[in-house]
């Protein structure tokens, strides 16, 4: 009976099938969806994206497939999106990369033959982060043009064998670019994560996200393993041959089409139950040159190319292909078009390579290094590092394989596989230990290459593992004979430790400062005494001072003005106009210029002053530190146009210099508040966006979510309480800078009164005003006490009250928004109309039209509460029109409430009580607000308990309260019984 290898029927996925079309549905609807697909080898996956793609191309929708590699966690990086865009390439051509061509280089270096002559294919810094994240939003915007022609479904295969880079590239697709009409499958094996497998937490990350589905195809049962065997053999197997099949495959489709085309199905039984066996069944009735060229190509990888198989098989040609053919003809093996062979299952290549020999495993694996080292172009352009790496590594040859790693790292790094360089200096360190002239073939020592190592895993984002290194490293260096090196550490970890929250890393800096002190040549501690300064400062703002007027006056006299940029420009915003050295007139706290209260125009001068000299000397770090200080002063100073424009001139050259997920990220979300501030509300919510693309690391994040967090809140959006608790996650850490722990703390008074949650505003609000860092920090102090008055105005607490007032008079003033926070509390505290009036006219001075539209409402409640209407009945529409502009829709929702409350019907409106309660419920009302429940109220009004009754569930519905209590005390603040009529009881 002929048997067919591959079932064409799809069994028992009907409703995996049905998942998928859903999924599609909504990404043609507009909603990025992403479906992890997931099973054991050979249970189907791809068959089921095989008969999934078939349908959405029927349907109007293009398909792009990229496999992972199986070379691990230190192969080839964005392996399945460079196949992704070698078929854009292919069908599109090199327009489809709209100029970008050598950017794209990086994932597709045969884009480099199309770039003009003379024209790097990949110019760039070899060591920094931007560039990855510049590189991920190329990826998006291609996708996003891609998809805005038809829906575009990316189907990403074997995400196990996914490196680090493309899981990284993978999490921003799913977490940030979000891209409409772009639905991403991803195919896993689940047998293949085992405790200690990166894809675990990986896959638990994507979960959390909104929009990714999980798919499991599982095991068929005993009718679906018949259904397949009768789709092979062309006829129904009889029971016994089904029963047979299933016992053995458990209804793995593999295995059951491996079981069949390894004979009849009841012969079956003879074959070895192992799956390596079962698979191997197959390549044994496979002529001798036919196996041994199968073994050469197994130790290739799952697909090769046939001149890279030539070199190393040395088979004359014909006796190759005759092997080859004969593979082919079995259905082991598949030749594609491109002229490259694939295993049909990577299980196979897997069970082929696992019978290597040792000495054979190390023979192949060795020639295979040797021939890729000889002629690099007998794999595909970019892969010759990392193919050489893994095969030199395989082979047991360690100190090939040790240079060879560290080969493959700068390739790694050279194309922003920063995640790479890192897992392949781990490998060197690794290998090490057991090439005894490991430091003479590198050309370092072990603390160098440890150093090298913490470094990648720095730009990587794997603070947690540079953190690791950088102890390993300091336990190596001599601190005598070597302190500066030492004192670099030191930096690094007191620096690492703050950006993990860990710590303020204040211990780590004092002690790198105090080794400074011990080295002989003082023009080459001026940079890191500056970056020590900068970082320091924030842990102890005079001596942070100090330290940098120190460098300030070393630079100086080295003639090095330059070098100390980035200590002065930290403390030129914050600290004074100027930082000046030693012998200059001190300021408040051993710094000269205004002291606490930071930003002034001649500070605005300075910082403008040193951004053109850091452009005059290409120093493009300290340009981008002069952005993000310069964008925050004059944000201080409510020159908020000025604010926005000029940390998106310093966006630009913080992508240029490569900087944009550390210091950069501080320029997006410092043009977003900006943004915000001035009610450019979707713009800066695009910025905001644009700053989760990039992925900063550790803390660096916080300050983007906390804004955009707080900005859903204000819009009332439905991700707010996602976004809300991902910022708040943070104050979980044992450390964070007073300028991140304070916005998050006022985020999470914010957070529970727009639940209405008036015991855990308060329980947050006390907390807030019990942290010792409100006074030191005004800017961000007058701002959570800001939430705090809103808390006192919403739960009308006196405790709390009383503690604001306590608290409120420590705080300086020197800004006009600190101003206007000021004089919120004051009105807040006082209640009365005069002091709202005061705090509105602040908020207009500032110009931010949201807290203007906040106090404008507090006024409105306390003139309808002092009889005054009139007032309220102007101030209640410009709430609204403010908040209608800006798409506020709870504080429309609470002018809204308001305007009904006192029956206003527009801004010419007068006194508006009796337009929303009747006489009688006002009567009625009175009475609730005396205590007097419903029997009483019967009696003096002389109407029925029950009537009674009626007349207070309608006075609770009017005024939109929860109950009796809630309305005594609505009709006693919002004055509504200023009209009623006296006692009739006398």
């Amino acid at each position: 009976m002929t048997v067919r290898a591959v079932s064409s029927v799809l069994v028992g996925r009907q409703h995996e099938l049905d998942a998928l079309c859903g999924a599609l549905s909504r990404t043609r609807a507009g909603e990025p969806t992403t479906v992890l697909v997931g099973g054991e080898a050979g249970v189907g996956k791809t068959r089921l994206l095989e008969e999934f793609a078939g349908r959405a191309v029927a349907d109007g929708a293009r398909i792009l497939v990229g496999p992972c590699l199986e070379l691990g966690e230190a192969g080839l990086p964005f392996a399945p999106f460079a196949a992704a865009l070698r078929e854009v390439l292919r069908r599109d051509g090199a327009d489809a990369f709209a100029g970008y061509e050598a950017e794209f280089s990086r994932l597709l270096p045969e884009l480099g033959r199309l770039l003009p002559a003379g024209t790097p294919p990949h110019a760039g810094p070899a060591l920094t982060d931007a560039p990855r994240g510049y590189l991920f939003d190329l990826v998006a915007e291609l996708f996003h043009r891609l998809a805005g022609a038809q829906p575009l479904v990316l189907v990403i295969e074997d995400l196990h064998w996914a490196d680090r880079s493309t899981r990284d590239l993978i999490g921003f697709l799913v977490r940030a670019a979000r891209t409409a009409r772009l639905l991403l499958v991803c195919t896993y094996r689940t047998d293949e994560l085992h405790r200690g497998h990166p894809l675990r937490p990986f896959l638990a990350e994507l979960d959390r996200a909104r929009g990714v589905d999980r798919v499991e195809v599982d095991r068929l049962d005993r009718d679906g393993t018949a259904a397949i065997l009768t789709a092979l053999l062309g006829a129904e197997p009889a029971a016994r041959a089904v029963d047979e099949v299933h016992g053995r495959s458990q209804g793995n489709p593999l295995f059951i089409e491996e079981l069949a085309a390894a004979g009849e199905p009841l012969g079956c039984a003879t074959l070895p139950e192992t799956l390596r066996d079962l698979l191997l069944a197959r390549v044994d009735r496979l002529p001798e040159e036919a196996q041994r060229v199968l073994r050469i190509a197994a130790a290739g990888g799952t697909r090769i190319g046939h001149p890279l198989l030539a070199e190393v098989a040395g088979l004359p040609e014909p006796h190759l292909e005759d092997a080859l053919r004969a593979a082919v003809a079995a259905q082991l093996v598949v030749a594609n078009p491109d002229g490259d062979y694939e295993f049909r299952h990577a299980l196979v290549r897997e069970a082929v390579h696992d019978e290597l020999l040792p000495g054979e495993h190390t023979r192949l694996h060795a020639r295979y290094a040797a021939a890729i080292e000889a002629q690099p172009t007998l794999v595909a352009a970019g892969r010759a590092p990392a193919e050489i790496a893994h095969h030199w590594y395989a082979a047991h040859d360690h100190p090939r394989a040790l240079c060879a790693a560290r080969d493959a790292a700068r390739a790694a790094a050279e194309r922003y596989a920063y995640a790479e360089q890192s897992r392949l200096l781990e490998r060197v360190l690794e290998l090490w230990e057991v090439v005894p002239d490991a430091a003479d073939r590198l050309g370092m020592d072990h603390l160098a290459l440890l150093e090298e190592t913490r470094a990648a895993a720095t730009v990587a984002g794997d603070y947690q593992r540079a953190l690791t290194l950088t102890r390993a490293a300091l336990a190596e260096v001599d601190r005598d004979t070597e302190p500066l090196r030492a004192a670099r550490l030191l930096s690094w970890r007191g620096r690492l430790k703050a950006l993990l929250g860990k710590s303020d890393g204040g211990a780590e800096l004092r002690e790198a400062y105090r080794l400074l002190d011990t080295v002989p040549d003082r023009s080459s501690t001026v940079r890191l005494l500056t970056t020590i300064a900068a970082h320091l400062v924030r842990v102890d703002r005079a001596e942070g001072i100090r330290i940098a007027a120190e460098a300030l006056a070393a630079a100086q006299a080295l003639g090095e003005d330059v070098t100390l940029l980035p200590a002065r420009l930290a403390l030129v915003s914050r600290y004074g106009a100027t930082v000046a050295p030693p012998t200059g007139r001190p300021g408040p706290e051993g710094g000269a210029g205004p002291g606490p209260g930071g930003a002034s125009a001649a500070g605005v001068a300075e910082l403008r002053r040193a951004m053109t000299l850091a452009r005059e000397v290409g120093d493009g770090e300290a340009f981008v530190v002069a952005s993000v200080y310069l964008s925050d002063d004059l944000f201080r100073l409510g020159r908020y146009e000025e604010s926005a424009r000029a940390a998106a001139e310093g966006v630009a050259e913080a992508r240029r210099f490569g900087i944009s997920r550390s210091t950069g990220a501080y320029l997006l979300s410092n043009r977003a508040e900006a943004l915000i501030a001035l009610g450019r509300w979707a713009e800066a919510d695009e910025v905001c966006g644009a700053a989760a693309r990039i992925d900063p690391p550790g803390i660096t994040a916080v300050h983007w979510l906390q804004l955009r967090a707080g900005l859903r809140l204000a819009q009332g959006h439905p991700s707010a309480d996602d976004l809300v608790g991902r910022a708040l996650a943070f104050l979980g850490h044992p450390y964070l800078w007073p300028t991140h722990r304070l916005p998050l703390l006022e985020l999470r008074i914010d957070a529970a009164l727009a639940l209405d949650d008036h015991a855990e505003a308060v329980r947050a609000a006390g907390a807030a005003l019990a942290d010792d860092r409100l006074a030191p920090t005004p800017r961000e102090g007058w701002s959570l006490l800001g939430a705090v008055a809103r808390t006192v105005r919403a739960t009308r607490d006196a405790g709390l009250a009383a503690r604001l007032a306590a608290t409120a008079p420590a705080l300086a003033a020197d800004h006009l928004i600190e101003r206007a926070y000021a004089g919120e509390v004051a009105a807040t505290l006082a209640g009365t109309v005069p002091a709202w009036r005061a705090a509105v006219a602040g908020w207009r001075a500032v110009g931010q039209p949201y807290p203007l539209g906040r106090a404008l409402l507090a006024l409105a409640e306390a003139a309808a509460a002092a009889g005054e209407r009139d007032e309220a009945a102007v101030a209640v529409p410009e709430v609204t029109a403010i908040a209608d502009r800006l798409g506020a829709a709870p504080l429309g929702a609470q002018a809204a409430t308001l305007a009904r409350r006192l029956g206003l019907r527009g801004a010419g409106a007068g006194r508006g009580g009796a337009d929303l309660l009747t006489v009688r419920e006002r009567e009625v009302l009175r009475l609730v607000a005396e205590g007097d429940s419903n029997g009483r109220i019967a009696e003096k009004l002389f109407i029925s308990p029950k009537t009674a009754s009626v007349h207070v569930s309608r006075i609770i519905a009017k005024l939109a309260v929860g109950n009796r209590v809630e309305a005594a005390a609505l009709a006693h603040r919002l004055g509504l019984l200023a009209d009623a009529p006296p006692d009739p009881t006398g």
